[in-house]
């Protein structure tokens, strides 16, 4: 377990109490069980402070009382804001649980601790078990839901471990940082996990516009800082989810930033997908499209050859999702 050994500055809104059950603006009705994955939108949010205040209230209103509350921590904005949020609320029982595994990067672990940090909050790492699962390795459309699984059920083993087994699950809430925009995306099968676990989402009702406006206003380091997801999501449908594999994305992600770090900032976009017949596709953002294209073709083919791919990376605009879902973008760069 990692802890914070000091306290860095952090802005601070109107205190709460965890038994508040209604929003200021408007009261949602929905019940925990109801799995309906609606994006309405009943929070009152003309401005950051506002927008705050009633995530707090919202938050407030999924929390048991008496409950140790378990954070599915990825260091990402969406799950640094809920970290936040809750901490906000009831300080001595929140705890921030990272999955380790060859599909999370060391920069995304580095950030994950830097940002738990930031929140003085303690930072449980859990090794998980995805990479053993057939399900997961096949990557045949059903990955993430088998890796949000192992996950979610560490992160009930580590609460249960921390209590030797004595209390019963309505002593754990779980949370995650799904928001809005990920409750329209088709490639996030894992929500069906968060569903099976009764996982509560208190971003659920706003964008992730809005979740880096609400994370800037609450002083997050990392409110502007670029998506990163899981490895696993640069493989194609079909390609395999293997050890191998998801270390070759990694390194060749790094050789790509190195190259092109005159041109990135914090929130540049930079993915390397793993395609079928051992190719691949670096993604840019427009910005750097032009000087990323000459070095595909000097620079990045020989390295990349060497980590076991095949032929010239080809290279095109920077596009969120999962390539596993996306056949027709494959086979337009298909030779």
């Amino acid at each position: 377990m990692i802890v914070s050994s000091h306290i860095l500055p952090f802005l601070q809104v109107a205190c709460r109490v965890t038994t508040r059950r209604c929003l200021s603006a408007v009261v949602i009705t929905q019940s925990r069980q109801d799995d309906k994955q609606t994006t309405e939108n009943p929070l009152f949010r003309n401005d950051d402070s506002a927008l705050v205040e009633s995530l707090l209230d919202h938050t407030s209103s999924l929390m048991e009382s008496h409950a140790k509350h378990i954070v599915a921590y990825s260091g990402g904005v969406d799950s640094s804001l809920v970290l936040a949020l809750l901490r906000q609320l009831d300080p001595l029982n929140v705890q921030a649980v990272l999955g380790i595994s060859p599909a999370v990067s060391q920069d995304q672990i580095q950030l994950a601790r830097s940002v738990a940090s930031h929140l003085d909050s303690s930072l449980t790492e859990v090794l998980t078990e995805e990479g053993t699962d057939p399900v997961y390795i096949a990557n045949a459309g059903q990955a993430c839901r088998a890796c949000k699984t192992h996950l979610y059920s560490s992160l009930e083993a580590v609460f249960r471990h921390t209590t030797n087994n004595t209390t019963n699950e309505n002593d754990v809430v779980l949370y995650n940082g799904t928001n809005a925009d990920d409750l329209e995306d088709p490639t996030r099968v894992g929500l069906l996990a968060a569903r099976d676990f009764r996982v509560q989402s208190p971003l659920r009702y706003i964008s992730k516009t809005e979740v880096r406006r609400a994370a800037r206003y609450l002083g997050l380091p990392n409110w502007n800082v670029a998506a990163s997801p899981c490895l696993r999501s640069r493989l194609a449908l079909g390609v395999h989810a293997t050890r191998q594999h998801l270390q070759m994305i990694e390194e060749a992600e790094r050789i790509v930033r190195q190259s092109l770090s005159s041109q990135l900032h914090v929130g540049s976009n930079v993915r390397v997908r793993f395609l079928t017949q051992q190719r691949a596709r670096v993604e840019v953002d427009r910005d750097c499209l032009d000087e990323a294209q000459r070095y595909a073709e000097t620079t990045w083919k020989p390295i990349f050859e060497r980590l076991g791919f095949v032929g010239i990376p080809n290279v095109s605009l920077f596009k969120s999702g999962s390539v596993a879902t996306n056949k027709q973008r494959e086979e337009e760069v298909s030779p």
